[in-house]
């Protein structure tokens, strides 16, 4: 593919980046980078590239070969270098590159850039303006820093397992890759931080993003909780430790979530199910009672819901007010119709000739145009257009 010009809304327009990422988060972290119109290079290696190239499920055409979906659906709306990274002449050759990028992005485990002499300190001397975002399992130093990281490792030693799954039972991580995710937002929230502050100064700066502090980051409610009574939070399965009924239940079909997150929205619950008495009881008077005691609440309501459908239940409560949701799989979900009214489906080209769908940035901006679905590109297509683009040769 030609890259194409960044529209003058893109609020990223004419932001270079320098993408030395494989698999998930650092992949991810630039892909939010170029959704919002910067110019992302994505360095591989020439043998094989990025890892999850080769990850099912494969697209495949006739005469195109086969294409990952999963690394299309984050790394679409960039360009592909191969550079080999032993070779003295390719090293050289990305160094003329950072000198023309704003944001470098890298997730290599700590050490391996600084020992091929392009870490933050070597590049810092080629361009000091840029923005040097490393993402790792457990930051760039300290006990930790060397050892392997996966997403499921790092969720288990972060406390998310934890409180995943349902009490008493084995210990399950997160099905979404929260790890790698969660690193990747907070990468984009602060590379873009820092790159104001690069505009106003002239100087750069390094981030060290790792996934355990994401994640630590993101159990803020959960941490908190242990900070103030000392004891850690156990796994609940679907219920809350300081809400209820707010869980899953099962219906006479399947299962549904109801939400009943404060005193008026547990007044309908108990209209609904035809029990006002509850709403009296001493046991669930306040959301602390009901919290306290919400597996009394639970035995209680549990028959009642097994006597209707879920899609009677979700009517019914929807008709009061109280947030409710079908447990929905990505098929379904995928379909729904407000996720079309959002538009947050798109369809995308694959390099092989293959068409494929994906979620674009969900998010609205006004007067930004956030539907740019441009191929993920093919290993190594753009070593002579970005020496060209970026280099002027």
């Amino acid at each position: 593919m030609s890259n194409p010009s960044p529209s003058a809304l893109a609020p990223l327009a004419n932001v270079r980046v320098l993408e030395l990422g494989q698999i998930a988060a650092g992949p991810f972290t630039a892909s939010l980078l170029a959704d919002l119109g910067a110019d992302v290079v994505k360095i591989e290696r020439p043998d094989g590239g990025d890892g999850m190239r080769q990850w099912p499920p494969l697209n495949k055409t006739e005469d195109g070969g086969a294409f990952s979906e999963n690394f299309a659906s984050v790394n679409r709306n960039k360009r592909s270098v191969a550079l080999d990274l032993k070779s003295p002449d390719d090293i050289a050759l990305l160094k003329l590159l950072v000198s023309k990028t704003d944001i470098l992005i890298e997730n290599y485990r700590p050490g391996v850039l600084p020992r091929l002499g392009l870490g933050y300190n070597d590049l810092k001397a080629v361009n000091p303006k840029m923005i040097y975002c490393s993402i790792s399992g457990y930051g760039q130093t300290g006990p930790y820093a060397s050892k392997g990281a996966f997403d499921v490792t790092v969720q288990a030693i972060a406390g998310i397992m934890s409180v995943t799954g349902d009490a008493g039972a084995p210990p399950v991580k997160c099905g979404v890759p929260i790890g790698d995710f969660c690193a990747g937002l907070y990468a984009g929230y602060t590379v873009l931080a820092m790159l104001r502050k690069a505009e106003q100064t002239g100087q750069g700066a390094h981030i060290d993003c790792s996934m355990l502090g994401s994640l630590l980051g993101v159990s803020a409610l959960q941490t908190s909780e242990f900070f103030g009574n000392q004891i850690p939070p156990k796994r609940l399965g679907s219920a809350h430790p300081r809400n209820a009924p707010y869980q899953a239940f099962e219906a006479a079909d399947t299962h549904f979530v109801i939400a009943a997150g404060n005193d008026k929205l547990w007044h309908e619950v108990c209209a609904a199910v035809g029990m006002d008495e509850l709403a009296s009881d001493a046991r669930f008077l306040t959301q602390a009672d009901r919290a306290k005691n919400q597996t009394i609440l639970v035995d209680i309501l549990a028959p009642v819901f097994k006597s209707r459908s879920a899609a009677d239940w979700l009517e019914e409560m929807d008709g009061r007010n109280v947030p409710c949701a079908p447990i929905n799989d990505f098929a379904e979900i995928l379909r729904d119709p407000h996720v079309r009214h959002m538009g947050l489906v798109k369809p995308l080209d694959l390099p092989n000739g293959a068409k494929t769908s994906s979620v674009g940035f969900p998010i609205a901006i006004t007067g930004v145009d956030t539907s740019r679905m441009q191929p993920p590109p093919a290993l190594g297509a753009h070593n002579d257009e970005i020496i060209a683009d970026w280099l002027g040769k």
